[in-house]
């Protein structure tokens, strides 16, 4: 399992409820999942052009959340010490009003101020879409994080949701700022709505941990010790000898293992006693129903994010190409000569029937290796 995982702070357990509780709501395991996620969207955001969509796609409880609070800290220490750096320099030239300056390379129209915008009750669409684009033009942030996204599909037809994804392309295109879109496989249904939103948009999977690969079961395991030693409780839990039964309920998500985790503190404290026992998880853990129903959804976002063979074979077909060409890792995609192959079994013959070969004609001497000299 490697090290030990840090524990609590021990003077903890001489605090009151309230600041227990808080230090596990606190805790963020650094899991392999989450580290690769955070690396691959920031990464992302840097690299790509400044007017591209980023569309972050997992499970519900994975750990989206919390991504997205990681990568704002990440992006706001990444830029504090050019902002700091600035503000300095206007305090050694004594410039009045520092914390009033504003991006004066800004496009602003004739007899338009760059003012704080305060929208009024009949505030339209446009009005907020205008406001908007002018708060991130002169503010210029390293990205647009969107929480949630999978909100925006929900809309009654697919003409609205092409507009929505238009909405955001045209914010991201006007104020040349990266947008992430952070969302459940739902977000999937943006992908394909047009060719311009697949060629300027890119995904990053985060991805819950599988019961069926070797090595996710022992990182989720090593989750569910760290976890163990942050609950702060006099009397430690083993909550390693259950990691089958929290995996079961959680589905393999990180975020579920700890909301669960946390209604159950919540519930130890109620009762103002140190220790955690099995049928405190078995009262607070996620339904069977739910657990079906989550996984239900997990396996069809991860499968509609595999490029299968046929898909593969239908897009060179579309394109032109024959069959995919070796080491191409289509390994469904036959390349073989169809000379090589098998040839059909013989039909079966009817009783007293001839085989189909022609009777030897000439004179007896007339063999085969007469015939070959021929």
């Amino acid at each position: 399992m490697g090290s030990t995982p840090a524990s609590f702070p021990r003077e903890l357990l001489k605090q009151p409820w309230s600041a227990r509780t808080h230090h596990f709501q606190m805790f963020t395991v650094a899991h392999p999942r989450l580290i690769s996620a955070r690396d691959a969207l920031l990464n992302a955001i840097h690299e790509v052009p400044p007017n591209s969509l980023i569309l972050v796609l997992g499970p519900t409880g994975v750990g989206k959340t919390t991504l997205r609070a990681k990568i704002e800290q990440l992006l706001a220490a990444e830029l504090l010490p050019a902002l700091d750096h600035f503000r300095r320099l206007l305090l050694k030239m004594e410039e009045p009003l520092v914390d009033y300056k504003v991006n004066s390379e800004a496009p602003v129209r004739i007899g338009e101020w760059p003012v704080q915008f305060t929208p009024g009750a009949k505030a339209v669409g446009a009005e907020y879409h205008h406001a908007v684009e002018r708060a991130l033009a002169f503010r210029r942030p390293a990205a647009v994080l969107i929480d949630e996204a999978q909100h925006l599909a929900r809309v009654g037809s697919g003409r609205r949701l092409s507009d929505q994804l238009d909405v955001i392309k045209s914010l991201a295109n006007r104020t040349k700022t990266v947008h992430v879109l952070i969302g459940t496989y739902e977000l999937l249904a943006f992908r394909n709505l047009s060719a311009q939103l697949s060629r300027r948009s890119i995904d990053i999977h985060f991805p819950r941990y599988r019961a069926d690969d070797p090595s996710d079961l022992k990182a989720f395991r090593t989750i569910v010790k760290s976890f163990e030693h942050q609950l702060p409780l006099s009397e430690p839990p083993d909550l390693l000898n259950e990691w089958e039964y929290l995996y079961e309920r959680s589905i393999g998500c990180v975020g579920i293992l700890k909301d669960w985790l946390m209604r159950v503190l919540v519930s130890v404290s109620r009762r103002n006693t140190d220790s955690l026992t099995r049928k405190d998880l078995e009262t607070h853990a996620p339904g069977v129903a739910q657990c079906d129903k989550m996984l239900s959804e997990a396996l069809e976002g991860e499968t509609s994010l595999l490029e299968n063979a046929e898909a593969r074979r239908r897009l060179r077909t579309r394109l032109g190409f024959g069959p995919a060409e070796n080491g191409c890792g289509d390994s469904n995609t036959s390349n073989t000569d169809p000379r090589s192959e098998t040839p059909p079994r013989p039909k079966q013959r009817r009783p007293g029937q001839r085989r189909p070969i022609r009777d030897a004609v000439g004179p007896p001497e007339f063999t085969d290796a007469n015939a070959a000299r021929l």
